[in-house]
């Protein structure tokens, strides 16, 4: 069993020790200082770059503001060109990671009973325990980024996302992929059901289960949903339990396949083959195409005869040169599958409108495919 991670800091008395929280696995800082109310902008960024971490000692809210300040001035760094699609997909990362370095130098310290004993701090008790589970009594450290990103999922969680195909919310767990984006939820509801599949369905990777109650509302008799994230299983039951699916969809751990066969198998795995930089990018980040290759090879195998296997999946990584076309329609071929037809959509979120943004070029040519793929 492996012991949680703690962190250090100098305090009057000698130095203090606990528990480090990092849902994105980040380790903890080495060198920890402490600061407060009195501390500027340019010196905490200044200390930030070097990797000097601020534990933070003064009121909640100034200290959200100073997060601010330290973004603007992030921010205000020029950016390089890429001189291709790739190299700015390169650069666009690196600038991600350590902006995510930086900024997670400013930490919060938590309560045995998940209080910030902070000014001003907010309720955060029910946030923390749906992200980090019961609270073992230990005070623990985190930072602040993290802090404002499980309040903003437990709000997200709560009000949940709407889904008009559904006339439902969907509610996202923390860490589970949310269903923001709607073109592969349209391309599953207006792709024709094969007749066979009205009886069983297969959902490989249901995340937030918002694809197996399509199904379900598309009158699919049985479906059975699998994922390997215990947080993204809990999800899913909550959510179809709340839709009044439970009974038509089985919720099973597993990787990729449940057993047995099945005349519609459906698939939407993550759509960049590139390595993810935390616990939390998963979901869009595949690396080497594991989770693709994972479902294209074993597919025959779990299909009845004339089944079909329903791959959505964007082109993105092709307009970025992480992919190109004829390597997909080469892994597809190799694991024995013929694409018997395909359906496209068109991306509706505001950044394939933003010319700002360093990606723009590749999200302005995207296309959303559902890929219908049968036994060779």
């Amino acid at each position: 069993m492996n012991l949680p991670a703690t962190i250090t800091w100098p305090e009057a008395d000698g130095p203090r020790v606990a528990r480090w929280r990092s849902e994105s696995f980040v380790p903890p800082p080495r060198k920890v200082v402490l600061a407060d109310d009195q501390i500027t902008a340019d010196v905490a960024y200044r200390l930030a770059c070097e990797g000097t971490a601020l534990l933070w000692r003064g009121d909640f809210q100034n200290a959200r503001q100073l997060l601010l300040a330290v973004t603007r001035r992030l921010e205000r760094k020029p950016r390089k060109p890429g001189v291709t699609p790739l190299d700015a997909f390169n650069l666009h990362r690196q600038t991600q990671s350590q902006r995510a370095r930086t900024l997670g130098m400013l930490l919060i310290p938590l309560d045995g009973d998940y209080t910030i004993p902070l000014r001003r701090a907010p309720e955060v008790g029910q946030a923390c325990i749906e992200t980090y589970g019961p609270s073992d009594g230990e005070p623990s450290v985190t930072t602040l980024r993290e802090v404002l990103g499980l309040i903003g999922a437990h709000e997200w969680r709560k009000k949940g996302v709407e889904i008009p195909l559904l006339a439902a919310r969907i509610h996202p767990h923390y860490g589970v992929f949310s269903p923001v984006r709607g073109e592969y939820v349209d391309l599953v509801a207006r792709t024709a059901l094969p007749l066979a599949s009205l009886d069983l369905a297969f959902d490989i990777g249901t995340g937030t289960g918002v694809l197996a109650a399509l199904l379900a509302q598309r009158g699919v008799k049985k479906i059975i949903a699998t994922d390997q994230d215990p947080r993204a299983l809990a999800c899913a039951r909550e959510n179809l339990t709340r839709l009044g699916y439970a009974a038509q969809v089985e919720v099973l751990q597993a990787n990729l396949f449940p057993p047995g066969r099945a005349p519609l198998v459906v698939c939407n795995p993550p759509w960049v083959p590139a390595r993810p930089a935390s616990a939390l990018e998963h979901a869009v980040y595949d690396p080497d195409s594991r989770m693709l290759l994972g479902f294209l090879n074993g597919l025959a195998a779990h299909l009845t005869p004339g089944g079909e296997g329903w791959l959505i999946l964007s082109d993105f990584a092709e307009h970025l040169g992480l992919r190109t076309r004829s390597m997909l329609l080469a892994a597809i071929e190799q694991a024995g599958l013929v694409v018997a037809g395909r359906e496209d959509i068109r991306p509706r979120h505001p950044k394939a409108a933003d010319a700002s943004d360093p990606l723009y070029l590749a999200r302005a040519a995207e296309v959303t495919s559902l890929w219908r793929l049968r036994v060779r």
